[in-house]
């Protein structure tokens, strides 16, 4: 005796009829709303139908349409964010390597004031030390670094906060001198090369708003204030923290 296929057998017990069908839908209303992978595989109306049809067929075109924009945004955007991701990397990176390549203290700090603007594509680099508050240690000056009162770091980047990026604002004129008036966006990073010297402040501005944003990741330019805390360790002989 040849047995039947068990489908076969299941489908001649248990037949479910049409009207089964529309009275479960009518009961169930949001089946296709909780079951959406359904909609690729049933076959739409024709547009000519009677009344009381609803045409499935441009709901499903429209929905795939928006699909398929949102992903193809999503893949721009996607692409547009990586491309941008490795160009802020090649740039911090060649900035990084400069300040290592420098052969003296002297030509670390025109490194940074000077190359690093470029390598970075920013218009305003500057390196500000809080003064000791010594008189003498006060007046003593480094070419390239702005001297600031003690205690202006953590006025300026906020306590214990090593980064702060700014959107849309005014340079000060204690950060950048007469580069202020170039600075509409900037990048505020802590310097903290050892605790025997003063805290430090790198600063980064563009004439360009939004350059620097605050939902932005920082690794990058942490990595960056970092590296050149080694580098100034390693000029002035400063053992690590």
């Amino acid at each position: 005796m040849t047995q039947r296929p068990k489908d076969t057998a299941i489908a001649e017990t248990a037949r479910v009829t049409k009207a089964q069908v529309v009275r479960y839908l009518q009961h169930h209303s949001d089946f296709l709303i909780n079951n959406p992978d359904l909609l690729k595989d049933l076959l739409p109306p024709a547009h000519n139908h009677g009344d009381g049809v609803v045409d499935l067929q441009n709901y499903l075109v429209e929905k795939l349409r928006v699909e398929n924009q949102l992903l193809a945004k999503r893949h721009d955007d996607l692409i547009s964010t990586s491309r941008a991701n490795m160009t802020s990397q090649m740039r911090v990176h060649s900035g990084i390597l400069a300040m290592l390549e420098a052969k003296s203290f002297r030509k670390l700090i025109e490194a940074v004031t000077t190359d690093l603007a470029v390598h970075l594509d920013v218009d305003a680099v500057a390196i500000c030390v809080e003064a000791n508050e010594e008189p003498s240690a006060a007046r003593t000056k480094i070419a390239g670094v702005r001297m600031l009162e003690p205690g202006e770091v953590d006025r300026i980047l906020g306590k214990g906060r090593d980064i702060e990026l700014h959107a849309d604002i005014e340079g000060d004129p204690l950060v950048y001198g007469a580069a202020t008036g170039l600075v509409c966006s900037e990048a505020l990073l802590r310097l903290h090369p050892n605790p025997q010297v003063p805290t430090g402040l790198l600063a980064l501005g563009s004439r360009n708003r939004g350059r620097f944003d605050p939902g932005q990741g920082t690794e990058l330019l942490i990595f960056l204030a970092r590296s050149l805390d080694h580098c100034i360790r390693t000029w002035l002989g400063l053992p690590p923290d």
